[in-house]
């Protein structure tokens, strides 16, 4: 009896794990971006299991399916050069939207205080509302930003540009907002022009 419940209990397990490997592939289809840290949370499972799950399905990490939406992206992207954005670019419409993520380290930061630069923030906020826009040689014309709240060194700063109007034929305006963990910690709105002379002028 003991062996025959001890059998039933192990092929119970092997349906729970093939069922969660199911939803962990569908889970990830739909949202690339989240952790093993996510995941173990949303399947109630530890890290370790989520990861022997990934392995056992051939799923990339989240750096790796970060990188692969990031290149698919830049193929895209007609106002900046792929070189040019700051932050990996993961989401992509034209004229409409853009997501991108930094992963901030020490060498963004000041030393003595451990805060990231100012400058990062603004240049992944300025190239992302470049990269949303259907408009190659577009420049921004008149910026107005804000900064919440300091970033640490060590923490992923997550942008999303959104192409809010067209003014008037050949300008644009594009609200960019940079969130940690979901706060906001940092506002730009720009005007972008053709460049002089460029190629949208």
């Amino acid at each position: 009896m003991d062996g025959i419940a001890s059998s039933a209990v192990e092929r119970a397990r092997a349906l729970s794990r093939k069922e969660r490997q199911t939803r962990i592939r569908e889970t990830l289809a739909r949202d690339p971006l989240l952790t093993d840290e996510d995941l173990a949370q949303m399947f109630s499972v530890s890290v370790p299991t989520i990861r022997l799950d990934r392995l056992a399905l051939g799923l990339p990490d989240v750096r790796e399916r970060t990188r692969s939406l990031a290149r698919g992206m830049l193929r895209r992207v007609r106002a900046v050069a792929a070189r040019e954005i700051v932050g990996e670019l993961v989401d992509l419409e034209l004229g409409r939207h853009a997501v991108s993520i930094l992963e901030t380290d020490a060498g963004h930061a000041f030393e003595r205080s451990d805060t990231v630069r100012g400058q990062h923030l603004y240049a992944q906020a300025e190239s992302l509302a470049l990269a949303a826009l259907d408009a190659p040689g577009a420049v921004p014309e008149v910026v107005n930003v804000k900064f919440k709240r300091p970033v640490r060194a060590g923490q992923k700063v997550v942008a999303k540009a959104e192409v809010l109007r067209q003014p008037h034929p050949g300008a644009w305006v594009v609200l960019v907002q940079a969130r940690v963990e979901g706060e906001v910690v940092f506002r730009g709105k720009f005007r972008v022009v053709p460049a002089p002379g460029g190629e949208g002028a």
